[in-house]
């Protein structure tokens, strides 16, 4: 059944993709009132996939790339709800919704059949490090996309062209990229230190001299700078899109090299 509400929901992202796009570009409200509950139920059907789904594994966490994947959908789903809660807007849904549903295809209609037998994934600290770590990089992810649109705004301005009328102001675009990151903090942190917890238990002294995981908490020491920096200097637009886009470079990098750690590799001996 889990195969049947995942592809329940990626019906419902599709849905809400292809409707937020008049929503949004042409403001009409008709639309939104479409793209937003099929969103809204896409979650729920996503969420009880997702439960299914490591249920069944025998594990309560994503293991494999296609639970990952599962996961990180439902996390920028998610985003893109509190972001509509808050602000009002469906713009950021044009980017974030077909993400969700490419993250969401192959999963529902080609699912993986990896298993583990580590009993540590069996714990609920384990998957609380990786649910905070991805919350970490999809808020990340939305700080950048919202940089972005933030610089393109204010070219035009800057040009004196007509503004992009389906973009939220300046001053709200720059608050979801500050707010994202704010969010992505603690989660990052948290996430780190359980999984630092963990490995302590599990791997012992040697984890601490794993470069992949030295590699992680420079990743976290770069996440702080940026936001210091934010905060302090005020930065927007093209330097805040830089700033942005090498946090998430390194991000990537992090998560590439975890691939290859000792320590991530969840497999039984």
């Amino acid at each position: 059944m889990s195969l049947l509400w995942l592809r329940v929901a990626v019906s419902l992202y599709g849905i809400a993709a292809l409707a937020v796009l008049p929503a949004a570009l042409y403001d009409r409200p008709r639309w939104r009132h479409i793209a937003v509950p099929a969103t809204v139920a896409a979650v729920f059907f996503h969420f009880v996939s997702l439960a299914e789904m490591l249920n069944l594994a025998h594990h309560r966490l994503p293991v494999d790339t296609h639970e990952t994947q599962t996961l990180l959908g439902l996390l920028l789903a998610l985003a893109f709800l509190l972001v509509y809660a808050r602000y009002r807007t469906v713009s950021l849904g044009i980017f974030l919704l077909p993400i969700c549903f490419l993250l969401g295809l192959v999963p529902a209609f080609h699912p993986g059949q990896e298993s583990t037998t580590f009993p540590i994934l069996h714990t609920g600290w384990i998957f609380l490090h990786v649910a905070l770590l991805l919350a970490a990089y999809a808020a990340l992810f939305l700080s950048m996309l919202a940089s972005l649109l933030y610089l393109v705004q204010e070219r035009r301005l800057k040009q004196k062209s007509p503004t992009i009328s389906w973009l939220p102001p300046l001053e709200t675009t720059d608050q979801i990229a500050l707010k994202s990151l704010l969010f992505g903090l603690p989660c990052m942190t948290a996430g780190l230190l359980i999984g630092s917890l963990i490995a302590q238990a599990t791997v012992g002294a040697s984890y601490f001299r794993d470069p992949k995981i030295l590699l992680a908490f420079a990743m976290w020491l770069v996440y702080v700078a940026m936001i210091h920096i934010r905060r302090i200097s005020g930065l927007r637009g093209r330097r805040a899109v830089y700033l942005s886009s090498f946090v998430f470079l390194v991000v990537l990098t992090v998560w590439v090299a975890n691939q290859f750690s000792a320590v991530h590799r969840f497999a039984a001996p």
